[in-house]
């Protein structure tokens, strides 16, 4: 499974899970939120390794920079970035 896909695999257990969903959204205070995050999700059975994720929201960053002038050196800068694990808490949170 790709990282998107463990993501909405991790996302259905969560939803169906309010301990497994407090504690995926309790990474977010931790010392290192997404290392914790992918420990967490292990636990629960869905394996998301950390540097996959960081690449991932790279690459999406990467590509949401290039559609917006060419992603040459004159390309706006985008506010915010492609963070998967934030977006994911989010949603989350919307299920309390």
């Amino acid at each position: 499974m790709n990282v998107m896909e463990c993501l909405d695999e991790l996302k259905k257990l969560a939803i169906r899970d309010p301990e497994l969903r407090a504690k995926l959204i309790a990474t977010r205070e931790s010392k290192a939120p997404v290392s914790d995050f992918c420990k967490v999700a292990l636990e629960a059975g869905i394996y998301i390794d950390m540097m996959d994720l960081v690449c991932a929201e790279d690459e999406a960053y990467t590509a949401m920079a290039r559609s917006t002038n060419g992603g040459g050196e004159n390309s706006p800068r985008l506010l915010g970035e492609a963070d998967y694990h934030e977006l994911f808490l989010m949603e989350l949170e919307a299920y309390k």
